[in-house]
């Protein structure tokens, strides 16, 4: 089971990801926020609300409850790698 092991704000809407398997990646979230119309996503808009994720078990976490998978944030940086392209077709992303 993927997860992710630590997260860390770099700029902007941009973090930085670890995960189990021993991938590493950015992932800037700003088009996955303003293009989502829900309101929960209005709350990550402001970028000093942004930072504050948190991780639980292993899972990209805010205050309003919204979180993100491992699994999507994996595919979402990784998503053009050949290696992976099977995984995600097993995932549904594909």
């Amino acid at each position: 089971m993927l997860s992710i092991l630590t997260a860390k704000h770099l700029e902007q809407f941009k973090v930085f990801l670890d995960f189990s398997n021993g991938e590493k990646g950015v992932l800037d979230f700003q088009p996955l926020i303003y293009q989502d119309q829900r309101p929960i996503f209005q709350d990550l808009q402001n970028n000093d609300y942004f930072k504050q994720f948190q991780l639980h078990s292993g899972t990209l976490c805010w205050k309003n409850e919204l979180d993100f998978a491992p699994e999507f944030l994996f595919f979402q940086i990784f998503k053009h790698n050949p290696i992976y392209q099977t995984q995600f077709k097993a995932w549904g992303y594909l």
